[in-house]
C-alpha cells in the first residue's frame, strides 16, 4: 500500500501532532473544534457554522459510509480543516456516490488522518478551544506555529456575510400553505425550512444584510433568526433587526447564533465557552414540560443571563428587559449554560440548540410545532391591512 504524505498539526500552545495527508494537501488554519459525534460527519462538514473551524471527529472511525447527494446541510464544505484517527479505506452505504477523502480533496479541504484525536480532544477539553494549523507542504513545527498565531481569533469575527445567500430564495410549504416565515441567513441548513414546510409553512431565506422592511415584505407572519458561525457580539444589524421585529410584536424564533442575536436583542451579553458544546447527545431540559432532551449543538458562544455563569444554576426566574419579563426556558445538564430563552410578553423564544438534526432522533422536533402555534395565536390579533399574505417565490429546498 502506497504510504500517505505526511504532515503535523500544531496548536497555537505549541502542542504538536503527526499524522498523514487527508483530503487536499496543503496548508489551512482556523480554530481547533472537537465534535463527539458518532455519526453525520457528513452534516457537520458542510454545516455553515463551522466556517473558520478545524473540526477534530472524536469516533475513531470516519468514511465509512461515504458521501451521498442528499445529506449536505448547504451547498458546499464549510470546515476551515478536518483531523480524523481512521479514515475508511473504503465507503460503503447504498446511498454513497463517492468517498469522503474524494470529496475532501474535490473542494480543496486539508486534512490530517492518523492522529491520536483522543489526546489532542483531551487537550482541547484542559486549554480550550484555540487557533491550529495544519500543513502536509511544511513539516516544520515552528514555522507553522508562527503562522497559526498569526491567523485570527474566532472571539471578535463577524462571519455570518461570508456564509449567507447572496440572493432570497423560498423554500415552499409542503401540502396546504398555513405561514409565512422570513428567515435572516446567517448560516442556515437546510433541513430548518425543510421542518417548517412539513407543518404547512412556506419559508422566505434572506440575505444576513436584510432589513426589516425587506423581511416583513415577503409577507412573513413571524421572523426566523438561523444558527451561523462567528461571535455574536459582532451581530450589531441582526441585533438592531430583531430588536425591531420584538417591538413591532412580530413573532420571533432563533436557533444557536439566532438565539444569541435575540438574546442581545432582549439586553443580555453573550461569552465564549471554553471548548464548546459539539455533538449529538447533549442532554438539555425544557423547563416548561420537565423532559430532558437529547440534543445536537455546535456553538461556541452562549447567552449570559443575571445570576448565571461558571457552572452556577440558572434561576428559574422572570427577568426584566426592555421588552418585559424573560425567563430562561432550557438549560444544558452537563453545565448549566442557558441553552433557550422565552419571551413571557412577547411571542418570541429561542433554542441554542438545533431542533432540525435528528439527535434524539425526535426529542427537540416540538420545537417547529411551538413556533407554528406561535404564529396561529398571533395571527388571530392581526388586522387585513397589515397585508401579510402568502407570497409565492422561487423554490430553493
Amino acid at each position: 500500500m502506497t504510504r500517505r504524505r505526511s504532515a503535523i498539526l500544531v496548536l497555537e500552545d505549541g502542542r504538536t501532532f503527526p499524522g498523514e495527508a487527508y483530503g487536499s494537501v496543503g496548508e489551512t488554519f482556523g480554530e481547533a473544534v472537537f465534535n463527539t459525534g458518532m455519526t453525520g460527519y457528513q452534516e457537520t462538514l458542510t454545516d455553515p457554522s463551522y466556517h473558520r473551524q478545524v473540526v477534530v471527529q472524536t469516533a475513531p472511525h470516519i468514511g465509512n459510509t461515504g458521501v451521498n447527494g442528499e445529506d449536505d446541510e448547504s451547498g458546499r464544505i464549510w470546515v476551515a480543516g478536518y483531523v480524523v484517527r481512521d479514515p475508511a479505506r473504503i465507503g460503503s452505504n447504498w446511498r454513497a456516490t463517492g468517498s469522503l477523502e474524494d470529496r475532501l480533496a474535490t473542494e480543496g479541504v486539508v486534512g490530517i488522518s492518523g492522529v491520536d484525536t483522543r489526546a489532542l480532544t483531551r487537550h482541547l477539553r484542559e486549554r480550550g478551544a484555540m487557533r491550529v494549523g495544519i500543513s502536509s507542504i511544511d513539516n516544520d513545527p515552528q514555522s507553522l506555529l508562527a503562522r497559526v498565531r498569526q491567523a485570527p481569533q474566532m472571539v471578535g469575527a463577524d462571519l455570518s456575510a461570508e456564509v449567507s445567500t447572496p440572493e432570497p430564495y423560498v423554500v415552499e410549504a409542503l401540502g396546504e400553505h398555513r405561514f409565512t416565515v422570513a428567515a435572516l441567513d446567517l448560516g442556515i441548513k437546510r433541513n430548518v425550512p425543510r421542518r417548517l414546510a412539513t407543518r404547512g409553512v412556506t419559508t422566505h431565506v434572506l440575505p444576513a444584510s436584510s432589513s426589516i422592511e425587506q423581511m416583513l415584505a415577503t409577507g412573513a407572519d413571524a421572523i426566523f433568526l438561523s444558527p451561523g458561525p462567528g461571535d455574536p457580539a459582532t451581530a450589531d444589524a441582526p441585533v438592531a433587526l430583531a430588536r425591531e421585529a420584538l417591538r413591532r410584536q412580530v413573532p420571533l424564533f432563533g436557533i444557536c447564533f439566532g438565539s444569541q442575536i435575540l438574546g442581545r436583542a432582549l439586553g443580555f451579553g453573550t461569552y465564549k465557552l471554553g471548548y464548546g458544546h459539539r455533538g449529538i447527545n447533549q442532554p438539555v431540559l425544557d423547563r416548561a414540560t420537565g423532559k430532558v432532551e437529547v440534543t445536537s449543538h455546535n456553538h461556541g458562544f452562549a447567552v449570559q443571563v443575571p445570576g448565571a455563569g461558571a457552572g452556577a444554576v440558572v434561576p428559574d426566574q422572570v427577568i426584566d428587559t426592555d421588552f418585559g419579563g424573560v425567563r430562561v426556558s432550557h438549560v444544558c445538564l452537563n453545565d448549566n449554560v442557558v441553552e433557550g430563552l422565552r419571551a413571557v410578553d412577547l411571542p418570541a423564544f429561542t433554542v441554542q440548540y438545533h431542533p432540525e438534526a435528528a439527535a434524539g432522533p425526535h426529542d427537540a422536533d416540538y420545537l417547529f410545532d411551538r413556533f407554528a402555534e406561535l404564529i396561529e395565536g398571533r395571527a388571530l390579533d392581526r388586522r387585513p391591512s397589515e397585508g401579510r399574505t402568502h407570497s409565492k417565490g422561487r423554490s430553493n429546498a
